[in-house]
């Protein structure tokens, strides 16, 4: 793997994933959703199930249907695609594969004030580890529990993928639908709302806060096979790389860190790079504020 990846190579990846995620153009059309055989297979980043054009299974989704009604059975098929995905690319996902980031970044470019990251929003970072065993978790499996039918609770009162790619049009297209749109999906629209509102003013506000499925990923950043490398025998420790990441990184692959590889061009000593393997070292340094 090259040790640069320049950013307009990235946006041609994320923007060729969210095509390839969203082969059903007819779908769109017709207002209806694809049943075809490749929806039982997980694509690694998040995008709606009931996309009119998604051919493939969100995999925060697949897992949040396997806890609310496991029928006795372990969601083995989830589970394994969730760790080979992180195994692979573990945080790198956020930044390559996934439409809700490539548009949350297209959003940031437009002009105004920002807010940078602070000892607060690093603080917030840790929430998406509560809606993950919060609403992926916890609540499908409480419902399926206690009234014998659960619900994906992240899914169904959170996640604006579900709202952008499957809510908007299926109402626009079903003129049946928009008769009986009720409290739920004008509470899913505000959320929607105030997330595409808030992208333009910090980075990647839905990544960084809220996504469980970030959360899941964040957990192989230091194991998965294909990342961002720091040579601890050339880095000097100047932190050049943590001030200019706009992540609440603490150092280079840590959890917040989605790899995408823009602080390779401002180490000024050339120690980060793209690597197929992270060998991550332990004493790497530079990477952690002192």
């Amino acid at each position: 793997m090259k040790k640069h990846l320049d950013l307009a190579k990235r946006r041609w990846i994320q923007l060729i994933s969210a095509l390839i995620y969203n082969l059903n153009f007819k779908g769109f059309a017709q207002g209806s959703i694809y049943q075809g055989k490749t929806k039982g297979i997980c694509v690694p980043g998040l995008n709606c199930y009931s996309c009119p054009g998604a051919v493939g299974a969100c995999p925060l989704g697949s897992l949040q249907a396997a806890i609310a009604n496991p029928n006795g059975k372990l969601p083995f098929y989830v589970t394994g695609t969730l760790l080979l995905f992180g195994a692979l690319f573990g945080r790198m996902i956020c930044s390559f594969l996934c439409p809700i980031g490539l548009l949350q970044e297209l959003l940031y470019k437009i002009p105004g004030r920002k807010l940078k990251k602070n000892s607060v929003t690093r603080k917030l970072s840790a929430a998406k580890y509560v809606f993950l065993a919060v609403f992926v978790i916890a609540l499908p499996y409480v419902l399926y529990l206690t009234t014998g039918l659960g619900s994906p609770a992240f899914c169904k009162y959170i996640c604006p993928a579900g709202s952008l790619e499957a809510g908007i049009p299926i109402v626009i297209m079903n003129e049946g639908l928009r008769s009986i749109i009720g409290f739920l999906f004008s509470w899913k629209m505000s959320l929607l709302a105030l997330f595409l509102l808030t992208s333009v003013f910090v980075y990647r506000p839905f990544c960084r806060f809220v996504c469980p499925l970030g959360a899941i990923y964040s957990f192989f950043n230091r194991i998965a096979v294909f990342g961002v490398r720091v040579d601890a025998d050339v880095c000097t420790g100047c932190s050049a790389c943590v001030r200019f990441c706009k992540m609440d990184v603490k150092e280079v692959n840590d959890r917040e860190c989605i790899r995408c590889g823009e602080c390779i061009d401002v180490c000024p000593v050339r120690a980060i790079s793209f690597s197929r393997r992270l060998n991550y070292d332990k004493k790497q340094r530079g990477t952690k504020k002192k």
